[in-house]
């Protein structure tokens, strides 16, 4: 499939069907469990919704998933990439570790690699077009108003507001559901909470146009581009000290170490229970200022100005059953019993980076360099774009924001306003009237 092939704008209705093999399994068996329940019980059809709802996904992705299939990326800009997929590192030990194989945030259009690029940064790549995937050639996206998605957690919400009004009526005094609509209030607030806050994001990406490097001002431009090294370099993230869990090539990073702790306790009817949970041990960010080039031109970027950052999904994941030394175990599970009555059964090292040769999407405020810098790197001026840098300070109506992937990455991840901020709503008022209704 080519980029060309697509309408990036997709009106009113698109049925969205699952592009990962995971999401296939969640979605037929969400299916199964809404024409079973349809015929035996519709409280397993309105879980069946919920399933195929969050199954679906939105209304781009799944094809530019198969424009990115049919568009690789250079072998140089892949050869410091990280092996995808699941592998056992100590079967002994119990460790794992996982690199995602699928990656939404990654580049949908090939991207130049390192072998092309310029020794100075700043300069215009190639020709001094902007790069295949930069807005300018192919434009915003615009979701569906009502995806698979919308429709099964419209009706979702719908059947969720009825069977808690049957269910309240129909209690006895004993049982006492008159609980329930104030749980649909209060999930739905928060949820329609959540969706303004990405409604007003992803208004701010799809209405803001994308300035080039080349020409940029003194401002709040947004920009799109390559990530590629400043005179800073990158950063080879150590990820907890451990010789094995080295990600090269950084220019921004962010690890966590968490344990799973096991807890036995006694419920209110005197029921021994038991309950899993993880719990942050340590975890580090950090970064360097890097060029964002659009192929006009580079500029120097600042990400740890940014407030706001997303850098996708984590890049890779590693877990084991026992810590790195005996003496990093003993004094865990001291800890656990010490402080939570519980065991550590498990580890986990969580790392996500954003790395040289990414897409990025940057909205930012531009500003002008301290001269101190430019003599340092010995810059005379004549590019406009050496003479600014982009920071992470907001301004009026505008939230600063650092993302990796392009505008079409991102875009094409988002639902409409619908499905973002209506659906949630309805849920709020549903839940506002049947708690009237109950007073």
């Amino acid at each position: 499939m080519n980029i060309n092939d697509l309408n990036l704008n997709r009106g009113f209705f698109q049925l969205t069907l699952p592009y990962r093999w995971q999401y296939w399994v969640g979605w037929v068996l969400g299916m199964l469990m809404v024409v079973v329940g349809a015929l035996a019980n519709p409280l397993i059809a309105l879980f069946g919704l919920l399933v195929v709802a969050l199954c679906s996904p939105g209304s781009l992705e799944a094809d530019l998933h198969k424009v990115r299939k049919a568009a690789p990326q250079p072998e140089d800009l892949e050869k410091e990439a990280l092996e995808k997929g699941f592998s056992i590192d100590s079967w002994w030990m119990g460790r794992t570790s996982y690199a995602p194989t699928t990656d939404p945030s990654d580049w949908i259009l090939t991207a130049p690699g390192p072998t092309t690029w310029n020794t100075d940064q700043y300069l215009p790549h190639g020709d001094g077009t902007p790069l295949p995937e930069h807005p300018m050639n192919v434009g915003t996206p615009r979701p569906a108003t009502m995806s698979t998605y919308g429709i099964m957690m419209t009706l979702f919400v719908v059947g969720a507001c009825l069977a808690i009004n049957y269910a309240v009526e129909n209690s006895t005094p004993e049982e006492d559901l008159s609980f329930l609509p104030y749980i649909a209030l209060g999930v739905g607030s928060v949820w329609a909470i959540v969706g303004y806050f990405q409604y007003k994001m992803q208004r701010q990406m799809a209405d803001t146009p994308t300035s080039l490097v080349r020409s940029v001002a003194v401002g709040n431009p947004e920009l799109v581009g390559q990530v590629r090294p400043s005179k800073a370099g990158v950063l080879r993230v150590v990820v907890d000290g451990h010789p094995n869990r080295v990600i090269p090539n950084c220019v921004q990073f962010h690890w966590s170490y968490e344990v799973k702790i096991r807890e036995h306790y006694t419920d209110s009817e005197g029921n021994q229970k038991t309950r899993e949970y993880w719990k942050t041990i340590r975890e580090d960010l950090g970064g360097v200022p890097f060029i964002l080039n659009d192929g006009t031109g580079g500029i120097l970027v600042k990400p740890t100005t940014f407030a706001r950052t997303d850098m996708g999904q984590y890049l890779k994941r590693w877990e084991s059953n026992h810590a790195d030394s005996l003496k990093k175990e003993l004094g865990m599970e001291f800890a656990a019993r010490l402080f939570t009555g519980g065991n550590v059964v498990k580890h986990r090292w969580t790392v996500y980076a954003l790395r040289i040769g990414n897409p990025v999407y940057v909205l930012g405020t531009t500003k002008s360099r301290p001269q101190e810098e430019l003599q340092n790197e010995g810059l005379d001026g004549t590019l406009q774009n050496t003479l600014l840098e982009v920071v992470g300070e907001d301004a009026p109506g505008i939230k600063a924001t650092l993302q990796r992937g392009t505008e079409l990455a991102n875009m094409g991840r988002m639902r409409s306003s619908f499905e973002v901020m209506l659906i949630p709503l309805c849920l709020t008022l549903g839940g506002l009237v049947l708690t009237l209704m109950n007073l």
